[in-house]
């Protein structure tokens, strides 16, 4: 009893540190991360020294099995590096609202005339007119003097509609002879062909918000200030969300990178530019030559070819504008492989971490592309030790007794996981982020390993979106890999349990147990992502405002550019089935009556709960299509997940497991 009092100790140490200090402590305040990362990274180098002098070193030499006790310890060391780089990253923090309100006051109170010149760059391949129109009619909408803002189509798909689109909204669409370098050559024709003092960047999805120029123009009141980034919010489901059926409770995948990575990142001056939802300095960019070619993610290069010249990245952590996320699984991949290739890239370029002049050592270590290099490598070994050890008895360490690993191990991974849940509680669940993680591995450690080998052997590949990209697939290669693997687990597990069978003895059998159970959990899991759901691209938005239908008062709940759902007490009749809508700020709409619903206990700011729900449908054009794309897209609404119900997901993932989905 003591023994095993002795060894829950230190977890319950950890446990109680948690609960006395990080609990009770606000994590946006640098103090209290750098205590708590401090106290985690001591955990982790305790658990790391553990390993190496009393389960590596003592360890025969016996052929194959000595190899493989190494192989995985040095895996584990490179997850070690990272985790000690990630506790330094987000040891600090930094909220940049406070000061983008103090150099706002500043900056616009000169005269309008005074203002620098804007250039919107809206770089575009093959998206089709439904996304392109939410990009264009809203970046014509900043809240801007006009006659300081140009708005840039630069279009390498070189289309006649789009350009004859451009001249009906008062855009300039700009082409060029060929698509040399992809998105970078294209933005770098844009250079040659205009003028402005600063350069906004959207991708052809995103639409921004019309005060985003107001909140980051001011930070470039600083001349080392090259380029200012914001997050990338999306109004659609990713198909991780989808396929999970957590539409509503669980968040995008890049919300923790964007929310809770990047700010600290900015923090430690080490912040990136991501391309799209920007804004550079032309001066900036002139004095690195342009916008580099030589990556396929000419964003990251960007950042670290300014860094060369003495410029520096901002980041501000505001919603300043919405996009797509990628709509399916067939862009999940493109995209992710896209960014993992192109931070593999800049170890082999001049300007990179390696080799790139004017970099301190910190930032040189932090601009490594650690997360690629080893998360997928580090995934795939936890799912093969098990396995390994159950077929062919093959130990991955020097096992010292069940204590011992409890003692050491255990206050580890607790460390760690209460670390995320306080520092990102609205971001990230054990389970889930490893189930999401895992499904990723299998596609991206060959990417990993090709780009390492050739790191310019894949040229640029456009992340599909928009209308022609409904094509729902289920994702077999990886099924086949995940299925694979819970078959070989099971198996092992099945095998070792009937004594006539068994392959292994001793102790380090109910850990492998434990660890093969933990790991058919997060596979099934990762498994659902496999398949994909029908979703509809362009969601509506929910809302609660007045409206009246045929004059009768009700309330709009969900709107979107082609539909409205509006909310009405029962008594409500119609004549006819074609209604006019009217909307504060819109000419009567006409509308189509395709459906009538009812559900109870909704409650609407006028105390009834008893509605007809309204499905209109319309067609809008023109100028009040415009004005409806920048009532939805530019600021007023939003898709985010604010917290985790972490009942809704785990009800929700059961649900799905059995092939049915509730979202909430």
């Amino acid at each position: 009893m003591v023994q095993h009092f002795l060894a829950l100790a230190p977890t319950l140490a950890v446990i109680a540190f948690f609960l006395v200090g990080p609990s009770n402590w606000s994590r946006h305040r640098s103090s209290a991360r750098s205590i708590t990362c401090i106290f985690v990274g001591f955990v982790a180098l305790r658990y790391i020294v553990w390993r190496f002098t009393e389960t590596v070193l003592p360890y025969p030499y016996d052929g194959a099995n000595f190899y493989w006790v190494w192989f995985v310890f040095m895996v584990e060391m490179l997850a070690f590096v990272e985790v000690v780089l990630f506790l330094i990253l987000m040891s600090r923090y930094v909220d940049r609202s406070a000061e983008a309100d103090r150099l706002g006051r500043t900056f616009f109170q000169r005269e309008k005339s005074e203002l620098p010149t804007v250039d919107i760059f809206i770089p575009t391949y093959n998206e089709p007119l439904d996304v392109l129109e939410r990009t264009i009619v809203g970046a014509l909408a900043l809240d801007y003097p006009k006659e300081k803002l140009t708005v840039y189509v630069l279009d390498d798909g070189r289309r006649e509609w789009l350009k004859a689109f451009c001249e009906s909204r008062g855009a300039i669409h700009l082409t060029r002879s060929d698509n040399s370098h992809a998105k970078a050559g294209n933005m770098n024709n844009g250079l040659g062909a205009s003028s402005g003092d600063f350069i906004a960047i959207f991708d052809a999805d995103f639409v921004p918000y019309r005060n985003f120029l107001r909140r980051t123009l001011p930070f470039f009141s600083d001349e080392t200030i090259g380029i200012v980034q914001t997050p990338q919010h999306f109004f659609n489901v990713d198909p991780v969300q989808s396929n999970l059926g957590l539409e509503n409770i669980w968040p995008d995948e890049q919300r923790l990178f964007f929310d809770e990575i990047a700010p600290s990142r900015d923090g430690w001056d080490v912040s990136f530019c991501c391309g799209s939802c920007s804004i550079a300095r032309r001066k900036a960019v002139e004095a690195i030559g342009g916008f580099p070619t030589e990556s396929i993610t000419e964003d990251l290069l960007t950042t670290l070819s300014m860094l060369n010249k003495g410029y520096k990245t901002r980041y501000l952590n505001e919603r300043l504008s919405m996009g797509l996320a990628a709509e399916n699984l067939t862009g999940y991949f493109v995209q992710r492989e896209r960014w993992c290739q192109g931070g593999i890239q800049t170890l082999y370029l001049y300007n990179g971490p390696l080799r790139g002049p004017g970099l301190t050592l910190f930032q040189r270590i932090m601009f490594l592309p650690m997360s690629w290099l080893v998360q997928y490598l580090v995934r795939f070994v936890v799912l093969l030790v098990p396995i390994v050890y159950l077929w062919f008895g093959a130990l991955p360490l020097h096992f010292t007794g069940v204590a011992d690993y409890v003692s050491h191990q255990v206050p580890l991974l607790a460390a760690y996981f209460l670390l995320m849940l306080w520092i990102t509680p609205t971001r990230y669940l054990p389970v889930v982020s490893s189930a999401v993680g895992t499904f990723a591995a299998f596609r991206m450690l060959p990417t990993v390993i090709s780009s390492l080998i050739r790191p310019f052997g894949k040229p640029f590949k456009v992340t599909p979106k928009g209308s022609g990209n409904e094509v729902s697939v289920f994702d077999a290669y990886t099924f086949t890999w995940i299925a694979g693997f819970i078959l070989v687990t099971a198996i092992g597990l099945v095998i070792n349990i009937v004594p006539e069978t068994a392959r292994i003895q001793g102790a380090f059998s109910v850990v492998a147990g434990l660890w093969a159970g933990i790991n058919i959990v997060v596979l099934v899991i990762a498994s659902l992502i496999c398949f994909e759901k029908p979703r509809r691209l362009f969601q509506a938005f929910k809302l609660d405002e007045p409206a009246s239908v045929d004059g009768s008062k009700g309330r709009i709940v969900s709107l979107s550019l082609e539909k409205a759902v509006v909310a009405v007490p029962v008594e409500t009749r119609f004549l006819s089935t074609r209604v006019r809508l009217m909307i504060d700020g819109f000419e009567p709409i006409e509308a189509d009556l395709r459906q009538v619903t009812q559900r109870r206990g909704d409650v609407t700011r006028t105390g009834d709960k008893r509605r007809y729900y309204l499905h209109l449908h319309y067609e809008l054009q023109g100028a009040e299509r415009d004005k409806m794309i920048v009532k939805l897209y530019t600021g007023r609404y939003s898709r985010d997940v604010p917290d985790i119900d972490k009942v809704a997901v785990s009800v929700n993932l059961l649900l799905r497991a059995f092939g049915r989905t509730r979202t909430a």
